[in-house]
């Protein structure tokens, strides 16, 4: 209803209720249809100005950003020649290899997880797969990300390379296929950005909201707001054990990768 006729049907309205006065219930009814009717005229005029729908309050935080380098709120995992922010699952010191600005897995030394534990966050990493014309499948440049140690993006040489789908690189590692395969080729840096929603949990334990994740592969969307349903697992299905904030964890599944340039933002979710 248009204000215009609205405001024709109160104008009239409010003077036929006097004719009606005489018979109880149709003064019961012309006063709730009043009551509607202006309800309705009210709410239609509840934003006059431009200033009526405007919010100042709260102002967000200034973050600095900087041409291919971590935002200034950003914590650095990895920049240039440490690997003090991160250790070995036996809380010894992490052991692969640094040289020249990257960091490369040493097979068979085990994986390595960050010091700090994060709840949900943006995350950067480069990588660079090794060449290995002579493997394939999951042979072939096979390393992991696992969000909070349990909830795994695949790191995989995926170019030209066949394997099932839910396992190959920018795959939520045996729960979603990536929406396209961004894969460069081996000795090529690559790079995923990740926003990771940490699932919460009631108090008795059981699930409460489910994490999701989105990626980005090479700048390309892989991944977007996928729900999980629990935790990687090689057999069976994911399901949730409850947990608190956990490390993020680099797998050593054999094969050379190499990472750099690593940070990480920590978010707050509503």
């Amino acid at each position: 209803m248009g204000l215009i006729h609205t405001k024709m049907l109160v104008h009239y309205l409010r003077h036929e209720k006097y004719r009606l006065l005489y018979n109880i219930n149709s003064m019961r009814l012309l006063i709730l249809v009043i009551v509607l009717i202006d309800f309705y005229y009210i709410s239609a005029q509840e934003f006059t100005l431009p200033e009526d729908t405007e919010v100042w309050n709260p102002v967000p935080r200034i973050v600095d950003t900087f041409d291919n380098l971590a935002p200034s709120d950003a914590i650095i995992l990895f920049d240039k020649d440490s690997l003090n922010n991160w250790q070995k699952i036996n809380g010894n010191p992490a052991d692969w290899e640094v040289k020249s600005n990257i960091f490369t897995i040493k097979p068979g030394t085990g994986d390595i997880l960050t010091k700090q534990k994060f709840s949900s966050v943006q995350f950067h990493i480069e990588w660079r797969a090794p060449r290995l014309s002579d493997e394939s499948g999951q042979n072939r440049g096979n390393s992991g990300i696992f969000f909070q140690e349990r909830y795994e993006l695949q790191i995989l040489d995926s170019y030209n390379n066949k394997t099932y789908t839910n396992g190959q690189a920018g795959s939520i590692y045996k729960q979603f296929i990536p929406l396209v395969n961004a894969s460069r080729e081996p000795y090529v840096w690559q790079n995923y950005d990740v926003i990771f929603i940490a699932p919460t949990f009631n108090d008795n334990g059981s699930i409460n909201t489910k994490a999701n994740m989105t990626v980005f592969h090479n700048g390309i969307l892989v991944q977007y707001k996928v729900i999980l349903e629990g935790a990687t697992t090689y057999i069976g299905k994911p399901k949730y054990d409850f947990h608190n904030n956990g490390s993020i964890l680099l797998q050593d599944h054999g094969s050379k990768i190499s990472f750099r340039n690593i940070w990480v933002r920590e978010i707050e979710v509503p």
